[in-house]
């Protein structure tokens, strides 16, 4: 499992990539603040807790797909932490009501078309890799 982060407006979203199922995994509570124009990863988390909650009880297959993963956190410790792939984000995110909801679509969608390139052509993934690194040391 290799962990990345990716840059959606400026918001770090963690993510790790199974190299086993060639699926990437996204840090919900990351998701979330970004939709929800918070901030503060409390209130993200627990907006996530009520929203989870209030899924299940609606019998939501989504929130039954999400896993748990040790991601890095601002703190540098790694803790286990609520991911998704992309398409069972993509289901979440239907059930926030939020203006970043259609950015976050097409976002997730050109984060997968970024890894098939990567896997025609590995030194892709490297460019990205030196371009994320370069804007992160400015």
């Amino acid at each position: 499992m290799k962990n990345d982060l990716a840059v959606f407006e400026n918001h770090e979203i963690r993510r790790a990539y199974d190299e086993k199922t060639e699926t990437w995994f996204f840090s919900i509570i990351d998701i979330i603040c970004v939709l929800i124009q918070q901030p503060d990863y409390q209130i993200a988390r627990n907006y996530w807790k009520v929203l989870k909650n209030r899924l299940k009880k609606e019998g939501n297959e989504s929130v039954t797909n999400c896993n748990q993963l040790k991601l890095e956190a601002s703190d540098g410790k790694k803790y286990l932490t609520d991911v998704a792939t992309a398409e069972t984000l993509l289901r979440l995110v239907q059930s926030i009501p939020s203006p970043k909801a259609e950015p976050i679509k097409l976002w997730l969608a050109k984060v997968g078309y970024e890894r098939m390139q990567e896997m025609a052509d590995p030194a892709q993934s490297l460019d990205r890799a030196r371009e994320t690194w370069h804007r992160k040391t400015r």
